[in-house]
């Protein structure tokens, strides 16, 4: 394991250690789960918008959308538990 140095204010080096005690753990261990709950944020939004940009290019492939007030119907149908048949999709309006 490699070791990198970051330099921090001494004014978050107090805030950092108040924080890890609060949270049972040494201020290097706090450290280290917060810069991983980032890298994991980050990763997730990542994924997110590699997954929107797909959707997206397969709308621009099929031509096909749902209108959100149908959506929106069925969606407010199905969690009232209410039999709601499935919308078809179209072109896009204008």
């Amino acid at each position: 394991m490699s070791t990198t140095t970051i330099r921090l204010t001494e004014e978050l080096k107090v805030r950092i250690a108040r924080a890890a005690e609060r949270a049972g753990t040494t201020p290097h261990g706090f450290i280290l789960e917060a810069i991983a709950e980032k890298t994991e944020a980050q990763e997730r939004r990542d994924e997110m918008r590699d997954l929107a940009e797909q959707r997206y290019a397969q709308i621009l492939a099929s031509g096909q959308v749902i209108a959100w007030p149908d959506m929106r119907s069925y969606l407010q149908a199905r969690a009232a538990g209410r039999p709601a048949p499935a919308p078809k999709p179209g072109k896009p309006g204008r």
